[in-house]
């Protein structure tokens, strides 16, 4: 077992909202333990704690398979996202990469914060069953707190430079951030030229699985090379819940 996998299965370390830090818990407090496989996954989530109650019990859980959608003329997402000095970090489930004020989507006249983006592998999203090798999720904030996530699928073909410059900066202890001052990164790289997306009412992919996130799921998907995506998968080789109930709502898909 190399180095990186033993640092995960010893970690019990948990700093997540979608593999996040905006989950903020009270000072001195453990967050419940939670993992992708066994015991503690998934179909367990909702029995671990009572904060994770949502995972079983709610109607309006993420991901889902995306099958059909309703067209619609969606209003195009504004991004306003530009190049900065980022801060990664390992939360143990994941890599999560922190990003400075300053970048922003604007969806239906409503101006979101982006405050993260993280990684997950497979895909937590299919489309028509179908799922993408990885998928990087966008986490954004709006003033009054909603939160509004953008979905990329990832898929192998050409090598991404900047997932290089990621990855050659992995933080190997779990929790601890790590500035990457040398270089800039810029979110926009982790969107397809074409931003065709569909939109449904969804929630966290991790616990506690709290409902009321937008969702604007990529239809077209972004590359990375294989090894890259192995790297990945050789630390965090499962990081993704499976699908959730569509129950009675509405996807919408640009036409």
């Amino acid at each position: 077992m190399n180095r990186w996998n033993r640092v995960f299965v010893a970690s019990t370390f948990v700093f997540s909202l979608l593999g996040s830090a905006t989950h903020v818990l009270a000072e001195g407090s453990h967050p419940p333990h939670w993992e992708y496989i066994g015991k503690e996954g998934p179909e367990h989530w909702g029995e671990i704690d009572p904060q994770f109650e949502k995972c079983k019990t709610g109607h309006n859980q993420s991901p889902i398979d995306i099958t059909s959608a309703k067209p619609e003329k969606l209003s195009p997402i504004q991004f306003d996202y530009k190049a900065a000095p980022v801060a990664l970090i390992n939360n143990g489930h994941t890599i999560q990469v922190n990003v400075p004020k300053g970048n922003t989507i604007t969806v239906n006249g409503k101006k979101y914060e982006l405050l993260q983006f993280h990684f997950h592998s497979p895909s937590e999203h299919k489309i028509s069953g179908k799922s993408g090798e990885m998928e990087v999720h966008l986490v954004h904030k709006s003033a009054e707190g909603e939160l509004a996530v953008v979905g990329v699928f990832i898929n192998s073909g050409k090598e991404n430079g900047v997932v290089k410059t990621l990855w050659e900066n992995l933080p190997a202890e779990v929790g601890k951030e790590k500035p990457l001052a040398q270089a800039n990164i810029n979110p926009a790289d982790f969107l397809p030229a074409k931003r065709t997306y569909s939109n449904y009412p969804g929630s966290l992919t991790t616990p506690p699985c709290s409902e009321g996130v937008n969702w604007l799921v990529m239809k077209d998907s972004i590359e990375v090379s294989k090894p890259q995506v192995e790297k990945f998968t050789s630390i965090f080789p499962m990081t993704a819940r499976p699908v959730q109930p569509l129950h009675e709502r509405t996807v919408k898909a640009a036409e």
